[in-house]
């Protein structure tokens, strides 16, 4: 489906994003994967080959989808999607509940999650524009934006930044339709990522999970659920699709859950 399709994938190293590359670089793409450090980018060099490029870079810093775009011209003359997954939990900085969310928390995740996407959505379009091209974004957004779980999954900076990625993704797909740019979102439910550990860790949020998440016998998802639609977004399959929230959550959304009695 990818064949002749070079991809930037921003936080491509580890979890949902290095499932994609992997994903990517097997439907024929050639992959940009920026990471988070030096060690995961070499690792995934290593083992994927020679259709992908890695770097380390800070997905918050105004360089970094800049360089991943800049990259993918010069090793592979051009650039037909980004995919942005990288972002995550704030929860050491200070993010949880309203009463307990400090300043420092809020600012730390909106940076991480938000801030991120606009900085690497922006170098995608600018890039597009500027060479008249179509082309793809994909972005990674949470069931938590909209499907919230009181008892479990407090942290309201990051449902906050998550909301937001929604409507600025969906704005932008409208603005720039006629250039034929098509921007989707991808809203995971809960993952087994680095992100996830302490959800994934924790036996009463497994027994929940289990009833939150009942397709496929009730588990957490793994970066490998998301790949399908993330190589659909990419593709020309997916031409005429612009703006649209896809959920890849194993029925989270549409499930009651059943929260353990207290013992």
């Amino acid at each position: 489906m990818l064949d002749e399709k070079v991809i930037v994938i921003i936080g491509g190293t580890t979890g949902i994003g290095r499932a994609a590359s992997a994903a990517f670089l097997a439907a024929g793409a050639q992959v940009v994967a920026v990471g988070r450090t030096e060690a995961e980018a070499k690792a995934i060099q290593a083992e994927l080959g020679a259709r992908l490029y890695a770097f380390a870079g800070d997905a918050r810093a105004p360089e970094t989808a800049p360089r991943a775009i800049a990259e993918a011209m010069a090793r592979f003359g051009r650039m037909d999607g980004l995919y942005h997954v990288a972002g995550g939990s704030g929860r050491r900085a200070g993010d949880g509940p309203l009463h307990e969310l400090t300043p420092e928390g809020w600012a730390y995740t909106l940076d991480l999650n938000l801030t991120s996407v606009m900085l690497s959505n922006q170098a995608a379009v600018r890039h597009f524009l500027a060479n008249k091209q179509t082309g793809s974004i994909l972005n990674t957004g949470s069931v938590l934006a909209y499907s919230p779980s009181p008892t479990y999954f407090t942290t309201h900076a990051y449902a906050a930044a998550k909301a937001a990625l929604i409507g600025f993704s969906r704005a932008i797909a409208a603005s720039y339709a006629p250039a034929g740019i098509r921007v989707n979102v991808l809203a995971p439910g809960l993952i087994e990522t680095p992100m996830a550990q302490r959800a994934a860790q924790d036996p009463t949020i497994q027994a929940f999970v289990r009833t939150k998440q009942p397709l496929d016998g009730g588990r957490i998802g793994q970066p490998e659920d998301l790949t399908g639609l993330a190589t659909y977004f990419m593709s020309d399959a997916s031409r005429f699709t612009t703006g649209q929230v896809i959920a890849i959550d194993g029925g989270w959304t549409v499930s009651e859950g059943q929260i353990p009695p207290e013992s």
